[in-house]
């Protein structure tokens, strides 16, 4: 360049002096600068990616296999014409100044089987080794180049593609799995696993020679000791030859050490989301539990608890009584089921079993008393919040004979609410079946009681011509509800071998602790009606018409004998305690299973003092008589067990040794000659014999001409 300069300067001629303007105009100008990021590259993968930098717009990609010059061994310039090869060659663009450059190889990296005329696989093991230059140009002249040093082997597939259905694990008993511990990946040839089956010939000759040896190479080395070609004559002990085995090498004891044969079958993860029902199946007969189904194939649903909450679309079993109450926080007016039910939305037709249907007959009731379903409320005012015909109970009767239903009617009662902000109303739903006018009773066990469930009760129906029908009633206990007021108290049935106590409050002012008379009848008549019965089931399925099938229930006099006179603020005597005792006993087995039977129920009351308390300051209940103070009224039962002793007691000897005790001892003495007994039962008696006999002949034989004799003979001599 100075050399152009001095010559047009020297010489001054017009041409010389346009030349030096176009230099200068173009030094002027911007260059396109772009380089690669990294400029070079080692892949041993099929993929290759490299970002081009700078001004690359207008640029041109090629791409060509190269090779080191044998004298100089460096790599030529770039150049901008491209060739044939085996790797395409994309672009991408990821900014105003960058482009993603990637490289796919497009052939397959399988190994060649042997005589394989499918040329889109490895020949050999090592599959690809050449190198690669990627050329930016800018109109036809090279700007920058990415040079990439390919060295790429053969995947080791394995010969049958995977298949993506569920893991079968073969039955270990027929076919075991501990054959070829080594075989660590499904579908994948391990490295010196020479058992593996996914290896192909090809790859075993990679290391045939370093196999892993031992049984978790597939070996068994050395032979187990209990084969009879291990053992060598000298070494060999006496009982060798009557108790070695003689099997293949292939079972050895480390089969069957990895894993039990089963069937791997996905479960599936947890899930926030709602259960979705299954679809109703129709069924041509109903049996007890079975959904009982509308006309369209719908299930029959009235409210129900589950899990202790209310589920509104409920199935309704056959032969399944239920009583539930539900309580909802009402803010606003109901506008859907189940609080606002009108009466055609009840009157559906139901599939009665043979094949017809029945419809539910609907009889509507209005309720003018809410103290049973609304348990709190605000104080209602002028402006307070009226919602009318809201559904406070819904009582189903379903009638049944066999296996069929033949009619079905349910009670709607209705009524008006008004609250101020919120009220929480307590719904009743019901479903009961009568077989004709007779309610279909459950049964608590067959033939014994069954722990947990109700304790059957029953009164002598003494009106029904004499003939000594059984009615069942329930023995209750206190449940109470919200404030636990007695007045607002439900019952809970006995259950049977769960001992229980619960109680209520009875609110009584100085006004009636002067009716001591009174009051104690009013407590005597609410523990009554705890207990109506008179008679109470031996066993879990007793017959209404069998007298030998229940017991008396004996109640126990007052004791009066201590009085104490009553005065202003005190009464005595008061049966605030109601205590049910039951005697059970074990009558029998079925099926394992030990029956237990009632045979005696008492129940007792306990007295005690009601007296106001008017210490801690609080002397308004002593002084204004319609105060009132709360006083609890409580029951329970209990269960005992009545032990049967069927022999007389052991002595300390049979309790303290238990060397020939078989129920108390691993090693049963006495039983170590079972097998040739009348009471083995395992195959007949001929063969046991015959077995054991010579089981004998042996142990003979073998102690005749074993080590011990031996050296008898040879003392004797």
């Amino acid at each position: 360049m100075a050399n152009v300069f001095d010559l047009c300067f020297s010489r001054l001629s017009i041409s010389c002096q346009a030349t030096y303007f176009i230099l200068f105009i173009s030094l002027a100008q911007p260059q396109n600068i772009v380089d690669f990021k990294p400029s070079y590259l080692t892949a041993t993968g099929p993929t290759v990616t490299a970002l081009l930098l700078g001004n690359v717009s207008d640029i041109s990609l090629n791409l060509r296999t190269v090779s080191p010059s044998n004298t100089t061994g460096s790599i030529g310039p770039p150049s901008c014409v491209a060739e044939v090869t085996q790797w395409v060659l994309t672009r991408e663009q990821v900014g105003k100044t960058a482009v993603r450059v990637q490289l796919n190889l497009d052939k397959s990296l399988r190994l060649c089987g042997e005589n394989e005329s499918d040329t889109n696989c490895c020949p050999k093991p090592l599959c690809v080794l050449e190198t690669l230059q990627v050329s930016v140009c800018v109109g036809g002249t090279p700007q920058a180049s990415l040079l990439i040093q390919a060295r790429i082997f053969a995947l080791l597939l394995p010969a049958n593609a995977g298949s993506e259905n569920k893991t079968v694990i073969p039955n270990q008993v027929y076919q075991p799995l501990g054959s070829c511990p080594c075989d660590l990946t499904f579908g994948a040839c391990d490295v010196r696993c020479c058992c593996d089956t996914d290896c192909s010939s090809e790859d075993l000759k990679l290391f045939v020679s370093h196999c892993l040896p031992g049984p978790f190479g597939g070996q068994v080395s050395p032979a187990s000791d209990y084969q009879c070609s291990v053992q060598s004559l000298k070494n060999s002990p006496d009982w060798f030859p009557f108790l070695c085995v003689n099997s293949p090498p292939e079972n050895n004891p480390y089969l069957g050490l990895f894993y039990q044969g089963y069937t791997i079958t996905p479960e599936p993860g947890p899930s926030f989301q709602s259960p979705v029902s299954p679809a109703p199946v129709p069924v041509n007969v109903y049996i007890q539990g079975s959904p009982i189904l509308t006309l369209n194939d719908q299930y029959f649903t009235i409210p129900q608890k589950l899990l202790g909450q209310c589920v509104n679309n409920a199935p309704v079993a056959f032969l399944k009584n239920f009583q539930v109450n539900c309580v909802t926080l009402l803010r606003s007016c109901p506008t859907g089921s189940p609080l606002r039910t009108l009466p055609t939305d009840l009157r559906i037709k139901v599939k009665n079993g043979p094949g017809g249907d029945v419809l539910v007959d609907v009889i509507d009731e209005v309720a003018f008393d809410l103290s049973q379903f609304i348990s709190s409320t605000n104080a209602p005012s002028d402006e307070g919040l009226v919602c009318e015909n809201v559904t406070l109970a819904l009582d189903y009767k379903l009638y049944w004979e066999g296996n069929d239903i033949t009619s079905i009617t349910v009670t709607q009662t209705v009524g008006t609410i008004t609250f101020n902000s919120s009220v929480a109303l307590t719904t009743r739903y019901s479903a009961v079946f009568l077989n004709g006018e007779l309610m279909g009773e459950t049964n608590s066990g067959n033939p014994g009681y069954q722990v947990g469930r109700p304790v059957i009760a029953g009164i002598v129906d003494t009106l029904d011509n004499n003939t000594g029908l059984v009615q069942r009633v329930s023995i209750s206990l206190w449940k109470p509800v919200s404030d636990g007021l007695c007045v607002s108290a439900e019952m809970k049935p006995i259950l049977f071998g769960e001992n229980s106590t619960s109680g209520c409050l009875l609110p009584v002012s100085r006004h009636n602790l002067t009716q001591c008379d009174l009051l104690r009848e009013t407590v005597t008549s609410l523990q009554n009606n705890l207990m109506t019965a008179t008679h109470v089931a031996k066993s879990g399925n007793p017959d209404p018409f069998t007298t030998t099938d229940w017991v008396n229930i004996s109640f126990l006099t007052q004791n009066s004998s201590t009085t104490m006179e009553d005065s202003t603020n005190s009464c005595y005597g008061v049966p605030s305690h109601q205590h049910i005792h039951v005697w059970s006993l074990i009558t029998g087995m079925v099926g394992g299973v030990p029956q237990r039977d009632i045979c005696a129920l008492q129940v007792s009351y306990s007295m005690s003092p009601w007296t106001l308390d008017c210490g801690g300051g609080d002397v308004s209940p002593c002084v204004d008589p319609t105060e009132t103070q709360l006083f609890p009224i409580t029951s329970s039962v209990s269960f005992t067990d009545i032990l049967v002793n069927t022999g007389p007691p052991k002595t300390r000897f049979q309790i303290n040794f238990t060397e020939y005790d078989c129920n108390r001892n691993d090693v049963c003495w006495p039983e170590l000659a079972f097998p040739i007994t009348k009471y083995y039962t395992g195959e007949p008696y001929s063969q046991s014999l015959a077995k054991g006999l010579i089981l004998v002949f042996f142990f003979i034989t073998a102690s005749i001409l074993g080590t011990p004799w031996r050296q008898i003979r040879q003392a004797w001599k």
